[in-house]
């Protein structure tokens, strides 16, 4: 195979679909998505052996345990899949919306209309499911998907874009809006990020390896979060309970995502009354303590943090905490050492906590809540393709809205400018 030339034909192909996809009716793409959940059900079984494959030879490869664990794909994960599409279905159709209408000296009426991106190139990694909900996602928002998912998945991967293929055919919609890339070659994902003339946007979901590499490589506008660095800051006025329940979530629900909280900070009026039974509460689940001189004062079971722990996402039982002197060196603190992912303040001062909402540089900021908020399903976007920690286009979690551009509309009668 020619990666390059079957890469442009991928292109071309993508993009002529998204023209017809930029004009279909919401009644067309939510009867390919219903057609495609169910789909999915028929095939169960078939889904679900071609996945023991992936894992079969994953697990000679010796992919690590988290890695099988995200690429495996049970009988209840593809009953997931198929809702998370038929729920995609029951959102809003944001394409054709029209608003922000004012009326000009000149007598023209200017607003605003919701239109589809073009071509979204997704890039992934293990999760299987992110093969449905991706292309879900960018059919309801008008958009055909370039997907090229991980290696390991290759087989899984094939298997659900034939379904999602089979449902947009039964739509009458080309089968073309959404392709995923029929190679293992790494040579493809090179290409894809670099055909400006079929690709409007590149969308990653993988780690920081992956990221890292098309920060560098692409010559496509990209949707993208390097890293998941989130912090929670106790502010002297913080209730103890409150601080006590959403550290305890923050950190400790899950380890390996990217809202999860890695670095804590406590001001220096509180952090006698407060970090002691915070870390009690976080040693007996494991966790590792990584601290300030004063903190380690405090703590016995802390050991000293480097200064490169506190820009660390460790996506482990592991967390950096540092004595502040106020909330002026928790912003900071923050604002130097965070990803600009997910930020949060717990205190029982209003004007504090509306300072730190306004002067905390990053995509979710919250007041007296866990980080592990940050989640399109959470902030009732009912899905999303990613979390974006740019601040051109979306920020914070995509959602179908995401997805969309808007262009400038004019209404006139006649007008013509003096």
């Amino acid at each position: 195979m020619d990666i390059k030339e079957y890469m442009q034909a991928v292109g071309r192909q993508a993009r002529s679909a998204s023209r017809r996809l930029a004009t279909a009716t919401t009644a067309e793409k939510n009867a390919a998505l219903i057609h495609i959940a169910n789909a999915i059900r028929r095939e169960k079984a078939a889904l679900v052996a071609a996945n023991a494959e992936d894992l079969a030879a994953a697990r000679a490869a010796g992919l690590e345990p988290a890695m099988l664990d995200r690429l495996t794909l049970s009988e209840k994960g593809v009953d997931s899949m198929a809702e998370g599409v038929e729920q995609v279905a029951k959102l809003p159709d944001p394409i054709g919306e029209m608003g922000e209408f004012k009326f000009r000296p000149s007598g023209i009426q200017v607003g605003k209309m919701r239109v589809p991106l073009g071509v979204i190139g997704i890039i992934y990694e293990a999760r299987p499911n992110v093969t449905a909900d991706a292309a879900a996602l960018c059919l309801k928002s008008g958009n055909a998907a370039i997907l090229r998912g991980g290696s390991e998945a290759i087989r899984s991967n094939r298997a659900i874009a034939a379904l999602v293929q089979e449902g947009l055919k039964a739509a009458g919609l080309p089968a073309e809006c959404v392709q995923v890339i029929d190679t293992t070659d790494r040579a493809a994902v090179g290409e894809l990020i670099t055909m400006r003339e079929f690709v409007d946007v590149i969308v990653p979901r993988g780690g920081k390896g992956l990221i890292a590499r098309l920060l560098a490589e692409s010559r496509v506008p990209m949707i993208q979060h390097l890293d998941g660095n989130c912090h929670v800051y106790l502010e002297e006025e913080a209730d103890p309970n409150k601080a006590l329940n959403i550290v305890e979530n923050a950190k400790t629900q899950r380890y390996g995502t990217c809202n999860t909280a890695e670095s804590l900070l406590v001001d220096r009026a509180v952090a006698a009354m407060l970090l002691p039974p915070i870390a009690h509460m976080l040693t007996s689940k494991g966790v590792e303590i990584r601290g300030c001189a004063e903190t380690c004062a405090l703590v016995k079971e802390a050991v000293p943090a480097s200064d490169e722990d506190y820009y660390t996402e460790f996506l482990a039982p592991i967390i950096s905490v540092k004595v502040v002197a106020d909330i002026d060196e928790a912003i900071a603190h923050i604002n130097q050492y965070s990803s600009h992912h997910s930020e949060a303040i717990v205190t029982e001062n209003h004007p504090k906590a509306m300072r730190f909402l306004r002067e905390v540089d990053s995509s979710s900021v919250m007041i007296n809540a866990s980080t592990r908020f940050a989640d399109g399903f959470e902030y009732g976007l009912g899905a999303e393709i990613g979390i974006s920690t740019d601040k051109i286009h979306a920020r914070g979690p995509v959602g179908l809205e995401g997805l969309t551009s808007q262009k400038w509309i004019v209404l006139g009668n006649g007008h013509v400018r003096a």
